[in-house]
C-alpha cells in the first residue's frame, strides 16, 4: 500500500427529498437493501430506500427498527433447556438398557423395570441440572463482553452495541475494527480493508464510494464495507443497508453451521470415551456370552451385561467436567478473567509459554507527554506543532482519538493554540507497513508543508542531511526507556494529495518523547507466572532498547534481543532455534509476530499470546490460546480465546492456576473412576462365572453407580497440590490405561476378599450376598478418591475439601443404610449381621493402605509421569468465518 494515492472522499450532496425522512409509498427500512444492490446505486438512491438521512437516525426510529427487523446477529447464546436434555439421552448405552427395561417390565419382571427406570432417571436429571448451570454460567460470560459500535444518532456520536444497529444507522469506520454490518459508504479517507475473510485475497481492498456495475462480485463491492472484514488503513463513514443473517458474512456463517472446533481438552475427553467404550465392549460381550451358555435367563443375562457396560463408564463425567468448567468460570469471572468457551479454561492452564506486548501489561499503559527536542536535544515548540499536525482526526475537532500517542500530544500545555491557523488539506493514515503518518497542511501564511511522524528508523529512513546530532540524543533517549516518535517535514510544493511516495526528501525536525512507565506491581506478576513454569517472552514494536530497559528494570531474565530484521533473516528451522533462546522481539511487524508465535509452537511448546492492537490479531490466531483486553480492538477480541477485564499479568496467572486446578480434578475423576469401575465390573465378570447366580442384579449395579458418581460431583470444589500447579498437564491415554490395569486389579482383589467372607464365613444366599458386595463395592471405591486424589500422604499432608470430605462419608453411609431401609426389599437388598461391618471396617482400612503402597511404588516408576505428559499438540482452528461469525451473536459475541 505504500504507493497508493490516499485522499478524503465524501457523499455527493444528498436532495431534500432524500434528507426529510421516510416518506408515503417508501420501504420503513427495517429491512434494509441487499448489499450488492447498495453498491450498484448512487448513495442518495441508498439513503431513499432505507429511509434515512446523512444525519442518521433518530433513537426512536432505532428502536422502532430493531423490533421490526431483529437484532444484528448470526446467531443467539440462549441456553435451551431441551437440547441440553437432549444431549443427555444421547447415550446408546442408556437407551438401550431402557429399552431392555421395558421389554422386562412387560415380562414380568416389573419391580426391577421400574428400579433400573428411576435410577436412570435420576441419573439424566442430575446430568442435565450441571450441565444447564454450566450452560447458563457459558451465556452470563458472553453478557459481560461486549463489542460496539460508534454511530450517529440524534445529531451526535454514541457508543451502541453492535447487536443493536439498524439498516440506516450512520457508523464512524476506524483502523482495527471489524465492519459490524453490511455498509454503504458516505465518506472515507484511505479506508482500506481486509476482506479475507469473505474472499479469501489476502491484499487489502481499498475503497471509494462511485457506484459499481450491477451483479458485481463481493470483491469488486468498494463502494460498500462488509460485516466481518477489518479496516486495515484509513477511516471512513457509511449507512448501514444489512445487519445480521441479511448480510452477505452471516449468510454464509449460518450455512457453516454452529459446530465448534475441537480444543484438546475435548479430543482428550473423546479419546478417553473410545478406550471406555473398547473396554466395555470387551467386558460386556463376555459376560453375556458367558452367561448365556451357563444357560441363565437370556433377558437377566441381557440386563447384566448393559448394566456392567453401564456401571463401567463413568456416567457423570459429562457433568463432572461440566461443572468443573462452570464453576471456574464463575471464579475466572471474578478475577477479571472472561473465556468465550468453557472449554478454553483448559487451554489456558496449557499454557507454558506467554510471549506478550509490553504496553499496559509491563507498563502502566498510560501514556504522557514528556518533551519535544530538536535534533541536539533542545525543547523546540515547532517540533510538537509539527507532531500536533500530522495526528489523525481535525485540527479543529475533538482530539481524544484512538491513538495514545496522539492523545498524550494534544494534552500537551498550549496544544491547540500552537495549531491555530493551520488546515490539514490530506492525510496518510498510519500502518503497521511505514509505521509513519502524514499530512498535508497548509500554514497561515498560505504555504503547503508535508509532515511525517513515526517510528525514528522509519523516518530517519526518508530523511535527508540529518544532523550528526540526532543518532546520540536517539540513544540516549531510548537508554532512559522513554518512548520516541520523530518528526521530519518538508515543503508541499504543488501537493494535493498524499502518497507514499510523496514521503521522501524529508528534514528532521526531532524528536516528541513519551513516557510510560513500568507497573509497580509488574515484578511480582511475573514472579507468579515463573513459578506456574511459564516463560515470558516480549513482542513489541518499540526499540529494542527500550524493551530491554523494562524487562531489566522489572527482573525478567536476560535473554538474546531478536528485531524484525533478524526475525526476517532466518527461516523457520533457524527462528524456531533463536526464539528459544530469546526474551525480546522488537520493531516487529504483525507477520513477525505471528512467525515467532508458530517457531515457539514447533518446538513443542504451548503457547499464548496477549495483545490488543490490529497488528496482533496474526499472532492471537497463531497461539495455542489468544489473549486480549476488553480494551482492546475489535479485530484483537475477536481473533482471542480470553479477554482479560484488566491488563495484567497478574490476572492472568490466576487464570492459568484456575485452568489447571480444573485439569486436575477432572483427572481425579478419571482416574478413580476408570480403575474403581474397571475392577468391580472385573470382579463382576469374574464372580459371574463362578456363582450359581448373578453378583449384582442390573439395579443394584445401577444405584451403586449413581450413588458413587453423585457423590463424586463434588470433585471441582477439591484443593489441588501445589506441585500440580507448577507445570502444564495434558492428556495421556495410554497413562490412564496404565493407571487403569494397575489400580483396577487391586480393587478386585478386595472384592475376591469380600466374596470369600460372604460365602465362607457368613455363608450366604444370593440376596444377603449381593447386599454383603454392594455395600463394600460402594464404600472402597467412594473412599479411595482420598488416596487417589494426591501423590501426598492424605489427610496429613494433602487435605480434601470439606464438600469432598461429607460427600464421600455421606454415600457410604446411604449405602450402609440401604440394607436396613424400608426400600430393601425393592432393591433386593436384606440387612447385614453386624459381624460384616467389622470385617468390612478391616477389609476397607487394608485396601487404602495397600492402594497408597501401589501409588507409591506407581508414581516412583521412571516411565510415569503426571497425569499427562507434556507432548506438542496443534490445536485445531475452524475456518477465519467461522470464528469471527461469534462476534455477531446476541445476546454476547462470543461462542
Amino acid at each position: 500500500m505504500t504507493g497508493a494515492g490516499v485522499r478524503r472522499e465524501t457523499r455527493p450532496s444528498v436532495p431534500a427529498a432524500a434528507r426529510s425522512g421516510p416518506a408515503a409509498g417508501r420501504s420503513d427500512g427495517a429491512a434494509g437493501v441487499p448489499v450488492g444492490e447498495a453498491a450498484a446505486q448512487d448513495v442518495e438512491q441508498v439513503l431513499s430506500r432505507l429511509a434515512a438521512t446523512p444525519a442518521g437516525l433518530t433513537g426512536v426510529e432505532a428502536e422502532r427498527r430493531l423490533v421490526a427487523g431483529g437484532p444484528n446477529a448470526v446467531r443467539t447464546h440462549q441456553v435451551r433447556a431441551l437440547a441440553v436434555l437432549g444431549r443427555q439421552l444421547r447415550s446408546a448405552l442408556l437407551l438401550l438398557l431402557l429399552a431392555a427395561a421395558l421389554v422386562s417390565f412387560f415380562f414380568g419382571e416389573r419391580t426391577d423395570a421400574v428400579v433400573i427406570g428411576v435410577i436412570l432417571l435420576l441419573s439424566v436429571v442430575l446430568g442435565f441440572a450441571n450441565e444447564y448451570r454450566a450452560e447458563r454460567a457459558a451465556q452470563a460470560l458472553h453478557s459481560r463482553v461486549r463489542h460496539t459500535a460508534v454511530v450517529l444518532r440524534d445529531g451526535h456520536e454514541q457508543e451502541v452495541d453492535v447487536t443493536r444497529l439498524v439498516p440506516g444507522d450512520v457508523v464512524r469506520l476506524v483502523l482495527g475494527q471489524i465492519v459490524p454490518a453490511d455498509i454503504r459508504l458516505l465518506e472515507c479517507t484511505g479506508l482500506q480493508c481486509d476482506e479475507s475473510v469473505l474472499t479469501g485475497e489476502s491484499a487489502p481492498v481499498a475503497k471509494s464510494l462511485p457506484r459499481v456495475g450491477e451483479g458485481a462480485a463481493l470483491a469488486e463491492l468498494s463502494g460498500c464495507a462488509l460485516m466481518g472484514t477489518v479496516v486495515h488503513a484509513g477511516s471512513g463513514t457509511g449507512t448501514v443497508v444489512a445487519t445480521g443473517g441479511r448480510a452477505a458474512f452471516g449468510r454464509i456463517a449460518l450455512g457453516l453451521g454452529e459446530r465448534q472446533p475441537e480444543t484438546a481438552f475435548q479430543v482428550g475427553l473423546r479419546r478417553f470415551s473410545v478406550l471406555l467404550l473398547q473396554v466395555a465392549a470387551v467386558l460386556t460381550t463376555g459376560i453375556f456370552v458367558v452367561n448365556t451358555v451357563l444357560h441363565r435367563p437370556l433377558l437377566e443375562a441381557l440386563l447384566f451385561s448393559l448394566a456392567i457396560a453401564v456401571g463401567i463408564t463413568p456416567q457423570l463425567l459429562p457433568a463432572v467436567v461440566s461443572t468443573s468448567l462452570a464453576a471456574g468460570s464463575r471464579r475466572l469471572a471474578a478475577r477479571d478473567v472472561l473465556v468465550k468457551r468453557l472449554v478454553c479454561i483448559e487451554d489456558l492452564g496449557d499454557l507454558d509459554v506467554l510471549v506478550t506486548d509490553k504496553t499496559g501489561t509491563l507498563t502502566e499503559g498510560r501514556i504522557t507527554f514528556e518533551s519535544a527536542l530538536d535534533p541536539a536535544g533542545t525543547a523546540r515548540d515547532e517540533v510538537l506543532l509539527l507532531g500536533l499536525l500530522a495526528t489523525e482526526g481535525d485540527l479543529d475537532g475533538d482530539h481524544l482519538g484512538d491513538n495514545p500517542l496522539d492523545t498524550a500530544l494534544w494534552q500537551a500545555p498550549g496544544a491547540d493554540r500552537l495549531t491555530a491557523g493551520h488546515h490539514r488539506l490530506a492525510a496518510l493514515p498510519f500502518d503497521h507497513e511505514r509505521r509513519l503518518s502524514s499530512a498535508l497542511v497548509r500554514r497561515p501564511d498560505g504555504s503547503s508543508l508535508l509532515v511525517a511522524k513515526g517510528a525514528p528508523e522509519a523516518v530517519l529512513a526518508r530523511c535527508q542531511d540529518t544532523p550528526a546530532t540526532a543518532a546520540p540524543v536517539l540513544d540516549e533517549l531510548f537508554a532512559a526507556g522513554d518512548r520516541v516518535v520523530a518528526v521530519a517535514a518538508r515543503p508541499a510544493g504543488e501537493l494535493r494529495t498524499v502518497t507514499g511516495t510523496d514521503e521522501t526528501g524529508l528534514r528532521l525536525a526531532g524528536f516528541l518523547v513519551f513516557r510510560d512507565p513500568p507497573k509497580q506491581d509488574a515484578a511480582e506478576s511475573l514472579r507468579r507466572l515463573a513459578g506456574l513454569g511459564i516463560t515470558v517472552k516480549i513482542c513489541t514494536g518499540d526499540n529494542p532498547v527500550v524493551a530491554e530497559k523494562v524487562c531489566a528494570d522489572l527482573g525478567l531474565p536476560a535473554g538474546a534481543t531478536l528485531t524484525g530484521r533478524d526475525v526476517g533473516a532466518l527461516d523457520d528451522e533457524q527462528l524456531a532455534e533463536a526464539a528459544a533462546g530469546a526474551t525480546v522481539f522488537a520493531r516487529v511487524s504483525p507477520e513477525d509476530k505471528a512467525r515467532v508465535v508458530r517457531a515457539l509452537r514447533g518446538s513443542g511448546r504451548s503457547v499464548g499470546f496477549l495483545g490488543d492492537g490490529v497488528n496482533d490479531a496474526l499472532a492471537l490466531h497463531a497461539a495455542d490460546i489468544g489473549i486480549s483486553v476488553d480494551s482492546a480492538t475489535d479485530v484483537a477480541k475477536d481473533a482471542a480465546d480470553a479477554v482479560l477485564l484488566k491488563k495484567d499479568l497478574g490476572v492472568l496467572a490466576e487464570g492459568v492456576a484456575e485452568g489447571r486446578r480444573i485439569f486436575a480434578n477432572t483427572i481425579k475423576y478419571v482416574l478413580m473412576g476408570t480403575s474403581s469401575n474397571f475392577g468391580n465390573m472385573f470382579s463382576a465378570a469374574g464372580a459371574s462365572l463362578a456363582l450359581s447366580f448373578l453378583p449384582m442384579l442390573p439395579s443394584q449395579i445401577l444405584l451403586n453407580n449413581l450413588l458413587y458418581d453423585t457423590g463424586q460431583l463434588t470433585i471441582p470444589t477439591d484443593r489441588v497440590d501445589e506441585e500440580q500447579l507448577r507445570a502444564p498437564a495434558h492428556w495421556d491415554i495410554s497413562f490412564i490405561r496404565r493407571f487403569m490395569l494397575w489400580f483396577g486389579p487391586a480393587s478386585s482383589l478386595f472384592d475376591f476378599l469380600t466374596f470369600w467372607v460372604m460365602l465362607g464365613v457368613f455363608h450366604a444366599d444370593a440376596v444377603l450376598f449381593r447386599s454383603g458386595w454392594f455395600v463394600e463395592s460402594l464404600a472402597t471405591q467412594t473412599l479411595v478418591i482420598f488416596a487417589i486424589r494426591t501423590r501426598r500422604i492424605p489427610f496429613l499432608r494433602s487435605r480434601p475439601s470439606i464438600p469432598l470430605l461429607v460427600a464421600s462419608l455421606g454415600v457410604v453411609a446411604v449405602g450402609v443404610a440401604l440394607p436396613f431401609s424400608p426400600a430393601a426389599g425393592a432393591l433386593g437388598f436384606t440387612p447385614l449381621p453386624p459381624a460384616f461391618f467389622l470385617a468390612l471396617a478391616g477389609m476397607v482400612a487394608t485396601y487404602l493402605v495397600l492402594i497408597e503402597g501401589v501409588k507409591r511404588w506407581f508414581f516412583a516408576r521412571p516411565a510415569t509421569t503426571a497425569a499427562a505428559l507434556p507432548a506438542p499438540r496443534r490445536r485445531r482452528r475452524a475456518h477465519r468465518i467461522h470464528r469471527r461469525a461469534s462476534r455477531f451473536s446476541h445476546p454476547g459475541p462470543l461462542t
